[in-house]
């Protein structure tokens, strides 16, 4: 990025706002502060900088915006639901949109996974599972089984739950210790076998073998289920191996593991069906979903697991609690508002059919910025990809924020972690504003050193 463009876009700030006391997540704050990127409005496909410069919306807000910005409907269904009801506990309380948002996601999710446990963010979504799993297996006898299994750059949030089944080693080096009897697969990200593939690569299957060492090592009776995302989403779309989510589940099956997917970024349309599990034909025992669920306009997440799995909690005398756990906003009612609304937004304008129509043309475009400079690997699925550049000598991340900064001096917002560049427009991106996005990202490219 240029030094006038990046002056200009911080100029505005210097005698408005006063940032000193809001510690931001994920971000290097004193960086940030010295040339800071603000936003003030979104509508559609663009977000307003505060500058007032239009910048288009690559990353649907983080992952989570599929709808578009500024949905009407979603804004209204919440603002009725503040002035007719504005709260009301879960905890031996109920409330009609809490059940009918259970059922409309029952609906659409995998056969057999009907029953749902909401949460306010993916973060705690992950945790839930992670408790239910453990409480399943305590409720039929087997209380031993308490270890876990994630895999190598995995995300599931940032609670301790999370962080101990992820496999990020920079969300986890300052926490100390987390917690006890998890194991991890080795990740499937393979540039030298597997780069600018387009789809799942052809190579790798192979490493859900694992799996079966881990057992092996510790017995499955102590084991209570393994936890991945059928797309690694912050790791940088990690795509899995043909084969390999099928080797998973038929492990899982055979040794009585549950097969848990965090569905947080690739649940609602991302991969051109409703759940990734439906996309890649895999189904799992429990799944996390979060942020689409509202279109990133309410806080909100959940756990959806199959009905055995919450039948067999469901013992002992029917006036005791079957699981002590929850949130004080689980199933918020203003939260199950927006969901019912964006729920609605996603059917009738047939949006997960969409995406699934547009990804061939994503996918080519993407693929176009092969042999632009720094590039190593392209890989996507379907509206997502991932960029994955060489570092420089100075310090590995430096090239990609670069990128970024030039991409959003430019009137693109992108996504950068590490030397990756992350790409998820809400699922109303047009075959014009693909080329756009691709565009910034090849200028950017090629004025970056």
């Amino acid at each position: 990025m240029s030094q006038k463009s990046s002056q200009n876009a911080a100029a505005p700030l210097s005698n408005e706002l006063d940032m000193s006391a809001y510690w931001m997540p994920f971000t290097a704050n004193r960086q940030f502060k010295a040339n800071p990127r603000v936003l003030v409005e979104a509508q559609g496909m663009h977000y307003t900088a505060m500058d007032g410069r239009k910048v288009l919306d690559g990353v649907a807000g983080l992952w989570c915006v599929n709808a578009g910005h500024g949905r009407r409907e979603i804004a209204e269904a919440v603002e009725r639901q503040l002035l007719t009801m504005d709260y009301a506990t879960a905890f031996q309380i109920g409330h009609p949109g809490a059940f009918e948002l259970a059922a409309r996601i029952a609906r659409i999710a995998p056969e057999g996974l009907d029953r749902v446990f909401f949460a306010n963010s993916g973060s705690e979504a992950v945790e839930s599972a992670l408790k239910i799993a453990l409480a399943y297996h305590h409720a039929r006898g087997q209380a031993q089984r308490t270890r876990f299994v994630g895999r190598e750059k995995g995300y599931h949030g940032c609670n301790f739950g999370g962080m101990s089944v992820g496999g990020l080693v920079n969300n986890r080096r300052a926490f100390g210790a987390l917690l006890p009897y998890v194991d991890y697969l080795p990740h499937t990200l393979d540039i030298k076998r597997n780069a600018f593939t387009k789809g799942q690569p052809e190579h790798g299957a192979e490493l859900a073998d694992a799996l079966e060492g881990i057992i092996a090592l510790h017995g499955a009776d102590t084991i209570a289920g393994v936890i991945v995302e059928p797309m690694s989403g912050s790791a940088g779309v990690i795509l899995p191996p043909k084969g390999y989510l099928e080797r998973l589940r038929a492990i899982c099956d055979r040794h009585g593991l549950l097969l848990i997917f965090d569905e947080v970024i690739t649940g609602f349309g991302r991969m051109g069906a409703a759940f990734a599990s439906q996309a890649l034909g895999v189904t799992p025992d429990i799944f996390t979903v979060a942020k689409g669920i509202t279109n990133g306009a309410i806080p909100m997440g959940a756990a959806i697991a199959k009905r055995e799995i919450h039948d067999a909690i469901m013992q002992g005398p029917e006036h005791v609690i079957e699981l002590f756990h929850g949130y004080t906003y689980s199933g918020h009612p203003v939260a199950c508002a927006a969901g019912l609304a964006t729920l609605d937004i996603y059917e009738s304008e047939g949006l997960f059919e969409r995406a699934a129509a547009l990804a061939p043309v994503w996918e080519e475009a993407v693929h176009s910025l092969k042999g632009e400079p720094h590039v190593v690997d392209i890989r996507n699925t379907g509206i997502v990809a991932g960029m994955e550049l060489e570092p420089r000598a100075d310090g590995a991340g430096k090239r990609a924020f670069d990128v970024y900064q030039d991409c959003f001096a430019n009137g693109v917002l992108v996504r950068q972690g590490g030397e990756i560049i992350a790409l998820s427009p809400p699922l109303i991106v047009t075959e014009s504003q693909v080329g756009e996005i691709v565009d910034a990202l090849r200028n950017a490219l090629r004025r970056v050193a």
